[in-house]
């Protein structure tokens, strides 16, 4: 009878610990859990999410490539997923309405033709190729010693790179014309980071697959970003609809409008956008008052 689970958990903890595999499962795991959540909240950021699962689909035909060759796996997921990046990074940035449709559309293309890539290598291998599904949806519990410290040797290096860049990365991930306009290389910058989104899917997929890559690098990091600060968002709404409520409120009150409230609306819509218009409005049978200066209209003075 093998080792099964009993109501002694430390002494469960240290059986599992005991296999090789689990502990490299547990490595591998760890890595890819810390290296998945740090790039894909910045592509989640920039609305990144097809072009990564583009690159996670890449990494399938270059371990089939990298089969049919004779060669590790590992150089075909690193080369084909580096390379697809490269690739998106290349294409014209457009500008408008369309822009975005565009782009899409050629991504979709790449992935389509990285598909047909893969199973023409994979029909080329003579071979009897057992690890088909590996390829496609991993094995934890089959990670190594060697891909263990290959994923770390990558691991490492990309997040050093992103702590590097990280602050043009996040100003040209929020407003990129802004960026561009006070210096920040958008463009050299955007293609860094597909770079380092290839290398971080081609390390994930040695372990989760080329398919399941995707889930790794969007759930986590848009989960928060969708739950986040929703309760009191909902409560007060945003600092520019306060701002415009002020104004609505004097008007409904009957109170005059001062240049405090308008500079108040200007304090709170500034915190969440760069340019901001506040324009005061007169209300008939009111008052428009200036700090420390008599009444330029009123009743009184007809």
């Amino acid at each position: 009878m093998g080792p099964g689970l009993s109501w002694d958990l430390s002494y469960d903890v240290q059986l599992m610990f005991s296999y090789p595999f689990m502990v490299n499962a547990f490595r591998a795991g760890t890595i890819v859990a810390v290296i998945a959540a740090t790039i894909g909240w910045f592509m989640v950021l920039r609305r990144q999410s097809f072009a990564g699962h583009t690159l996670a689909v890449i990494g399938f035909p270059g371990a089939a490539a990298a089969t049919w060759l004779g060669l590790a796996t590992g150089y075909g997921y690193f080369g084909f997923c580096v390379a697809g990046a490269l690739v998106i990074a290349a294409l014209p940035q457009h500008t408008g309405r369309t822009a975005s449709a565009e782009q899409s559309a050629v991504i979709g293309t790449v992935q389509a033709f990285a598909l047909a890539l893969g199973y023409l290598f994979v029909s080329l291998y003579k071979g009897f190729l057992s690890g088909m599904t590996n390829l496609l949806f991993g094995t934890i519990v089959g990670v190594t010693n060697t891909q263990v410290l290959v994923l770390l040797a990558s691991a490492v290096p990309c997040l050093a790179v992103l702590i590097v860049i990280g602050r043009p990365l996040l100003f040209a991930s929020v407003d990129p014309d802004l960026a561009r306009a006070r210096g920040v290389p958008v463009r050299a910058v955007g293609a860094l980071f597909l770079v380092l989104l290839g290398v971080a899917a081609a390390g994930t997929s040695q372990v989760t697959g080329s398919l399941l890559v995707f889930a790794l690098l969007v759930a986590p990091a848009a989960t928060p970003s969708r739950t986040r600060n929703s309760a009191p968002m909902a409560r007060t709404g945003t600092p520019r609809a306060r701002a415009r409520s002020g104004s609505t409120d004097a008007k409904s009150s009957g109170r005059p409008i001062t240049m405090s409230t308008a500079r108040q609306g200007t304090a709170d819509a500034s915190r969440t956008s760069t340019w901001v218009s506040v324009t005061p409005t007169i209300v008939p049978n009111s008052r428009f008052v200036m700090p420390d200066r008599k009444p330029l209209y009123s009743e009184t003075n007809r």
